[in-house]
């Protein structure tokens, strides 16, 4: 009979998940792994399989956290263009605030691995359409209140409004706040 688990595996994909976002998934060891998470190598290996998989766990938990955070932004009252500039100006800002710049693990994967690891690949792109449908969603429900003009297409914009995010996201990396927010207030623009 083996030893029981001494740890909470959904904590510890959580501390992965950290580990993974600043240094991505290449520039992460298991030696990185099992320091973030306080589990030895061999209990890593023995819960979560691989690194890989253990990755694989951390961006689920990334996209459920990113979709919840985004509806709760856009479901706030005010108007559609008020609260998608609150959520864009929110990312931007916590990324500027954090001890490392380290921008978006979605948009950083896309990077890294996308279009070399299928399983990544569809992981960044299932996020990303998540997104960009809770912003048409948003978009559309401004229609019928009123804010957003009927003539603006809400796909098209949620689709150019997540191209802008990801954008600033990797921006925020190397540029100031008011670069960034002036960024915003151009995409703003179109609705």
């Amino acid at each position: 009979m083996g030893r029981p688990r001494e740890f909470e595996p959904e904590a510890v994909v959580a501390q992965a998940m950290e580990a993974f976002w600043t240094g991505g998934y290449a520039g992460t060891s298991p030696a990185d792994l099992a320091e973030a998470t306080g589990v030895g190598k061999g209990s890593l290996y023995h819960a979560f399989g691989s690194k890989r998989e253990l990755f694989g766990k951390a961006l689920d938990l990334y996209e459920r956290g990113g979709s919840e955070l985004t509806e709760a932004y856009l479901n706030e009252p005010g108007t559609a263009k008020e609260r998608i500039r609150a959520y864009l100006e929110f990312l931007v800002d916590v990324d500027l605030d954090g001890p490392v710049r380290r921008g978006c693990l979605a948009a950083n994967t896309a990077l890294e691995l996308g279009g070399r690891d299928s399983e990544a690949t569809e992981a960044v792109r299932r996020m990303t359409d998540r997104n960009v449908a809770l912003v048409a969603e948003r978009l559309r429900r401004g229609q019928r209140d009123g804010d957003v003009p009927a003539g603006v297409d809400p796909d098209a914009q949620a689709l150019l409004l997540m191209n802008t995010l990801l954008g600033l996201r990797v921006m925020a990396r190397t540029h100031d706040r008011s670069t960034l927010h002036a960024i915003i207030e151009s995409a703003l623009a179109g609705f």
